[in-house]
């Protein structure tokens, strides 16, 4: 039997585009169901095709399917007033590199803010302040985040004078090429707490800088692997014995590998010279 160029394709592109439809329908209804802002999760950015990479895999890969979480992207250079679409320019003193214009970037996020002001704004730079898990959670549980990605030597310092909402924020003390791959990153992290996203409700509870301290080692099968075995204690059935195991590990590894998160989880600060004076002649 002879089937037609017709008879095999069209078929086939009639039923992708209706489960298109049935999926934007369906994402559409979840985001109004939550009072979401369709623009929740908004990017700034000059190369639209890193978006959305991983975070259209794995969980939130289904996460974004479901409509549990939505995307917008803009172009910086669409914002540019010349016929070159000029971003950046070379930095005043001198020096290697391009800098991101003020002008330009004010623009777009003058452009979204102004459909969306109740939406913080966020500009990945290493100069900005590092991002914590506490923070994450309070991302993830609002309404949204709108995201600058720098590029270059980085960002015009005017942006920041003249628009003080703008938080900048590092993911850590590292230089990348790109904000991009920081706010993939942190993108994923706010991804990952919203409710029904993950399967065990608490994934998210018991895993590092949730409570302040490193979290607690794991082990899985087999029982015996190159002479090593999985703790006793974690194979005795014993839950109080197991969760006392798993707090003092975590307390050690804090203790050992992040001497700085261990002293704001326990309270202990270098104590301030005039201080200790005070206390010293008070003692006498």
């Amino acid at each position: 039997m002879t089937i037609s160029m017709y008879q095999a394709s069209v078929p086939r592109i009639v039923n992708m585009l209706t489960n298109l439809d049935h999926l934007l329908t369906k994402a559409h209804t979840h985001v109004e169901s939550k009072k979401w802002n369709e623009a929740a999760l908004t990017q700034f950015r000059l190369y639209p095709d890193m978006f959305p990479g991983p975070l259209g895999h794995s969980i939130a890969g289904r996460a974004l399917e479901d409509g549990k979480w939505a995307l917008s992207t803009f172009q910086i250079r669409d914002f540019a007033t010349d016929k070159h679409r000029t971003v950046d320019d070379t930095p005043a003193g001198g020096g290697a590199g391009m800098v991101l214009k003020a002008d330009v970037l004010a623009a777009v996020v003058d452009h979204v803010a102004s459909a969306h002001s109740n939406i913080p704004i966020l500009a990945m730079t290493p100069r900005g302040t590092p991002i914590t898990q506490a923070r994450v959670r309070e991302l993830a549980a609002g309404p949204g985040v709108i995201i600058l990605c720098g590029r270059f030597e980085g960002f015009d310092e005017r942006l920041f004078e003249a628009r003080p909402q703008i938080e900048q924020v590092s993911m850590g003390d590292i230089v990348l090429s790109g904000g991009e791959m920081g706010a993939l990153t942190l993108l994923d992290a706010c991804i990952r707490l919203i409710p029904g996203v993950m399967g065990a409700t608490l994934s998210g509870d018991e895993e590092s800088f949730e409570n302040g301290l490193l979290e607690y080692p794991h082990y899985t099968r087999p029982a015996l692997w190159e002479g090593r075995t999985i703790p006793e204690v974690l194979r005795s059935g014993d839950h109080a014995n197991i969760a006392a195991w798993r707090k003092q590990r975590a307390e050690d590894d804090t203790r050992l590998r992040r001497p700085d998160l261990w002293e704001r989880h326990s309270g202990v600060r270098d104590q301030p010279a005039s201080d200790a004076w005070r206390k010293n002649k008070k003692d006498k």
